[in-house]
């Protein structure tokens, strides 16, 4: 089985389906890593659970840290909603780098071939299966090819040539580590500003991590790219100014050095076709949301392991793609329309011309 994408999903796949009886091999675009850098992300109850059904739980958590309680509060700082955690189930934070790391390194101690600077060019069905060609001028044939290449895959785009390119969402996310100030010791801390979603938690070693979902004028790749720390600094400090109270989000991100980073947010609300007798998508290249879900890495693993059940209960791959089809897609369209839905009313108010001051 070749899976293109050496990433949450890739990496999951490749562990669940080697449970399932099947001989993965990894092909990874970038040459280390492939992680986006400086960005975390949240672990939920179901994405640990996924692991822990393919045994890949322990090295996460011990990678993570784990909240207590959450905490969702208004503009002017007053919590609404308390939820506590008491058994470890919260929410656990970890760098995209850790995760993708911890995922390659458990894949490599199974005996899972895992190799960079694969990058996919193409892909052909023939007698011996699945060929995939790659950038480098190497090639590799399987049974089935998995795609789990993110959200700009070229395996969703060898499934359906027509099929759906990502859609903005409106929103940029500013990831930041602040030093110094326990705004949130265990507790994650949720703000609903009036022009920004923001959120924050300090971790054992006291580093606070926290993010700011901000409307934001779509822009190039290149123009992304070349946004230094400072001007994301400051794009979310504006966003957030005049929210919370005592120690506000605002105090927060001017708390951060270097060490801040951004980049627009996109999802993907309906690809027609998720799979051919011989090919399948899982994660973000099927199903991508925006940060407001907070549930894209547990969703990718929760795809591996439902993919790799199907594949151990039906006879072939095309019936196995297709169980897999049926018990994912509703659920998960339905996930990224709500998360879309979550911060519609900010960018319409930014694109109506209202402006953070």
């Amino acid at each position: 089985m070749l899976i293109a994408g050496g990433g949450v999903a890739g990496t999951a796949t490749a562990m669940a389906v080697r449970r399932a009886g099947h001989d993965p091999v990894v092909f990874e675009a970038h040459r280390a890593g492939g992680a986006d850098a400086g960005a975390f992300l949240v672990l939920m109850a179901g994405g640990m659970a996924a692991l822990r059904e393919i045994g890949a739980s322990a090295p996460v958590a011990h990678a993570s840290s784990a909240a207590t309680g959450l905490e969702l509060a208004g503009p002017g700082g007053a919590v609404v909603t308390r939820r506590s955690y008491p058994d470890g189930s919260g929410p656990r934070t970890i760098t995209r780098a850790a995760l993708y790391r911890v995922l390659q390194e458990e894949t490599a101690r199974r005996g899972i071939p895992v190799e960079h600077g694969k990058r996919l060019v193409g892909a052909e069905t023939g007698e011996a299966g699945v060929t995939a060609r790659f950038a480098d001028g190497t090639s590799a044939t399987g049974d089935v090819l998995v795609g789990a290449d993110g959200l700009r895959s070229p395996v969703r785009r060898l499934i359906d040539r027509a099929a759906p390119e990502p859609r903005y969402t409106g929103i940029s996310v500013v990831y930041g580590y602040a030093r110094g100030v326990p705004a949130a010791p265990g507790i994650y801390r949720m703000v609903r500003g009036r022009f920004a979603a923001f959120g924050c938690t300090t971790g054992p070693d006291g580093v606070t991590s926290w993010f700011a979902r901000v409307p934001d004028t779509e822009r190039s790749r290149e123009e992304i790219a070349g946004t230094t720390s400072e001007q994301w600094r400051e794009l979310a400090r504006r966003a957030v100014s005049g929210d919370g109270e005592s120690l506000s989000p605002a105090e927060i991100i001017a708390a951060s050095g270097d060490d801040v980073f951004g980049d627009h947010a996109y999802d993907l609300p309906s690809v027609p076709k998720w799979s051919t007798p011989g090919m399948v998508l899982v994660g973000d290249a099927v199903h991508a949301f925006s940060p407001a879900a907070a549930a894209g890495a547990s969703m990718a693993i929760e795809d591996a392991v439902t993919l790799a059940r199907c594949l151990r209960a039906q006879p072939d791959a095309p019936s196995a793609f297709a169980a897999y089809e049926a018990e994912r897609r509703a659920p998960m369209e339905e996930l990224v329309a709500a998360a879309l839905a979550h911060d519609a009313g900010r960018v319409e108010a930014y694109r109506s011309g209202t402006r953070p001051a």
